[in-house]
């Protein structure tokens, strides 16, 4: 099934849901990045998340940034994911591998760390980006991410991720976020049911791997709510918006004298984009132009 993003509203508008499907994008990044089991699964739930929280905004180009900082041996993890489906995000340290937990699935908790902050970034696309920071409760990404809506949104949220990788890579990933408005929140039957079947699912993948589509997840939860799916299917990938002249950009702003230092001692430049680990290298042509582009500006 395609990488996709779907919306769908609930009793009269008054519960909003989002789900998507990200089984390839988070591959992508598990290639891209060389990561191991599960960094994937906490690289994967976080890009799942910032794609599903960014789905919510309404002016094109916004976007929302998600750094997560725990104790746990991952170190950061960051995703940065658009209104217009793309996202991207890397690991500080992707290799770390630890043995399952207790109940033998990926033990992201203890990879991330039960300590410390998650901070989230709102670009809606003009003014100051709007920011938050929360504590971590239990480095799961998706316990808090819900902390973080309840928190700073005042949003009662439910929120499953999930990514499924073994030595195949990633076959199944993706995320269901639902979020209970002011004027469905009062019907207390309504939210006790609604809170019971999110609690009775098994987890976001094995729905995906039992061959259920985004639509069918929503008529199980809140089929008999007034369910309305909207028509509009998203299409979500990750991509990057780095470049070789976006490279060359960056190195221009380190000056002339360090310029002329990388043509002297290494023959040109190499530079990493920590977001999709793609390599951009520079000839010592493009360096020197890069100087003869610095003496032209006018001096200030």
């Amino acid at each position: 099934m395609a990488d996709q993003l779907i919306r769908a509203t609930a009793a009269d508008g008054g519960i909003r849901a989002v789900g998507v499907i990200t089984t390839r994008l988070a591959e992508e990044a598990r290639k891209r990045h060389q990561l191991s089991y599960v960094a994937t699964a906490a690289l994967g739930r976080t890009l799942s998340a910032g794609l599903l929280l960014a789905s919510n905004m309404k002016r094109p180009g916004s976007r929302v940034n998600i750094r997560i900082n725990g104790n746990g041996p991952l170190g950061g993890i960051l995703a940065d994911a658009g209104l217009d489906g793309t996202v991207r995000g890397y690991v500080d340290n992707p290799q770390v591998e630890l043995p399952p937990n207790a109940r033998g699935k990926l033990d992201v908790g203890r990879a991330v760390g039960t300590e410390g902050f998650m901070y989230v970034v709102r670009d809606v696309g003009y003014g100051y980006p709007y920011s938050s920071t929360v504590e971590l409760v239990s480095g799961e990404i998706g316990d808090d991410v819900a902390h973080y809506l309840v928190s700073s949104e005042q949003t009662p949220s439910a929120l499953v991720l999930g990514v499924f990788v073994d030595a195949t890579g990633v076959t199944a990933a993706g995320g269901l976020l639902i979020q209970v408005l002011p004027k469905a929140a009062r019907d207390e039957a309504l939210v006790e049911t609604l809170e019971t079947r999110v609690a009775a699912l098994s987890g976001f993948t094995p729905l995906l791997q039992a061959g259920k589509t985004l639509p069918e997840i929503f008529q199980d939860l809140m089929g008999d709510m007034g369910l309305q799916i909207l028509p509009e299917v998203q299409m979500v990938q990750f991509h990057c918006s780095c470049s070789p002249n976006r490279m060359l950009g960056a190195l221009k702003m380190l000056g002339e004298v360090e310029l002329q230092d990388m043509i002297e001692k290494d023959g040109g430049a190499e530079a990493t984009c920590h977001f999709c680990n793609q390599v951009y290298r520079a000839s010592v042509d493009e360096l020197a132009q890069l100087i003869m582009d610095l003496q032209a500006e006018p001096q200030r």
